[in-house]
């Protein structure tokens, strides 16, 4: 499932990798869609959002980790909003109810967003790691699937297969009420 966050947390804390410095990360909007669907940060990261369409967005948040609320116009950018805490952000468009983005922000020693194919690649050290996988359409109440991963020098590459229960795409249909607004 392409969007999907997998987070790799080695049971050896002497084996993470060293914390890069925060970086500023963008969501784009454009076609009334924020792009891209998901994006990974850590905190101390920010993130920028693009208004590329012809019309006005009121882009918001009321997740626990980080509250905001702004409008932006057409070719406008927010100011860098910094996220200092963990957790899930769902942030929206009041003004059109399908925009939907995920802010994951985590900090997981390994961490990437799977491709267009569902894949997520890592180039991990020797040694045993908590497998993690989390998709904006799970089903609520449902945990993060987790499996466990034994990897060796021995073992050139070693793969991992999840499957999710996932509720339908909530950007599928325009809404109706609105779809002639500009």
């Amino acid at each position: 499932m392409a969007d999907a966050v997998v987070t790799i947390v080695s049971q050896d804390t002497s084996s993470a990798p060293t914390r890069e410095a925060p970086v500023t990360r963008f969501i784009d909007q454009k076609n009334e869609t924020f792009i891209p669907y998901v994006q990974i940060l850590r905190p101390g990261d920010s993130v920028v959002f693009r208004n590329s369409d012809n019309t006005r967005h009121h882009v918001y948040s009321f997740a626990p980790a980080r509250q905001f609320e702004f409008v932006l116009t057409p070719g406008q950018s927010s100011d860098p909003l910094t996220i200092e805490r963990s957790g899930i952000i769902a942030v929206g468009c009041n003004i059109h109810d399908r925009m939907v983005t995920y802010l994951y922000v985590s900090s997981a020693q390994w961490m990437v967003r799977t491709n267009v194919d569902g894949v997520a690649t890592f180039t991990l050290p020797p040694g045993d790691f908590d497998v993690r996988v989390w998709h904006p359409q799970l089903r609520p109440g449902q945990t993060e699937p987790k499996q466990l991963l034994h990897f060796s020098d021995a073992v050139a590459s070693q793969q991992l297969a999840f499957t999710l229960a996932l509720l339908p795409d909530p950007r599928g249909s325009r809404d109706r009420e609105r779809a002639d607004y500009q």
